[in-house]
């Protein structure tokens, strides 16, 4: 046997290798978290087939599922890339968790990767489970597939930048109360599952401008009326995420 066969070789794995690591760590752990399945994956089915089934909400003419379909699959977006994000985020930070994180071989830079990787895998997921029981209940999309690829990935950047600025701003506990008491907040009024024409004027301007409402319509835009590509409430997502990305950037505390 040759000398030096089985010395050590200490030293940080690739970069590449790590991403992809805490990648797939951070994804089986959302999965395996009972509330995260609630908020991203019961919830968001439940309304579906409810509100789809039983006509309770007035969605104007055609199929419900055909306004429901868009607008769940931004709730989807929210319930992954914010609330979920907060509250996981916000409770590694308490326990110490992103701090011992931040001192490993793993840039901090490339942890958020990691973290927003996560959330888009998670995000797949869901969209294809949604679209599939969409599809069963009657759905008929229209318009570009890449005008909703686009607004899911600005709205994915929006949430994330707004659940990373909460998560490292609150404590844990505010965090959890905050990021649950938005999520029910915009669900009622984000145009998820009732049509913003049914508040009133003054009001519904100001609910427009709601990252979930450009999303929510956005998607109905294109999928349920055709549209190429909605760029004012595109626009208004990349607003919110310029902003929110930039805010998280700056306020960010990891302990």
């Amino acid at each position: 046997m040759s000398a030096g066969t089985y010395t050590p070789r200490p030293g940080a794995a690739p970069l590449p290798r790590m991403i992809a690591a805490q990648t797939a760590l951070e994804t089986r752990m959302l999965l395996r978290n009972g509330e995260q399945l609630l908020l991203t994956v019961i919830i968001p089915t439940l309304l579906l087939v409810l509100f789809s089934a039983v006509d309770i909400v007035d969605t104007g003419s055609g199929a419900s599922v055909d306004f429901l379909a868009p607008g769940v699959l931004a709730l989807a977006v929210m319930s992954t890339a914010f609330t979920g994000q907060a509250i996981a985020t916000g409770f590694e930070r308490r326990y110490g968790v992103l701090k011992r994180l931040g001192a490993s071989p793993l840039p901090r830079w490339a942890l958020m990767t990691a973290k927003t990787l996560s959330v888009l895998v998670t995000e797949v997921l869901q969209i294809a489970l949604l679209t599939a029981i969409a599809f069963a209940l009657g759905w008929s999309p229209e318009g570009n597939p890449l005008s909703v690829l686009l607004l899911l990935v600005l709205g994915t950047a929006a949430f994330s930048g707004l659940g990373l600025l909460m998560a490292g701003t609150l404590k844990a506990e505010a965090t959890l109360a905050a990021a649950n008491l938005v999520f029910l907040l915009l669900l009622v009024g984000g145009g998820v599952i009732v049509p913003l024409d049914k508040f009133p004027d003054a009001v519904q301007s100001v609910l427009g401008l709601l990252p979930v409402s450009a999303l929510s319509e956005g998607l109905r835009d294109v999928l349920q009326h055709g549209a190429s590509m909605p760029w004012g409430q595109a626009g208004i997502l990349v607003v919110w995420a310029v902003l929110g990305l930039g805010a998280a950037a700056r306020f960010f505390r990891w302990e």
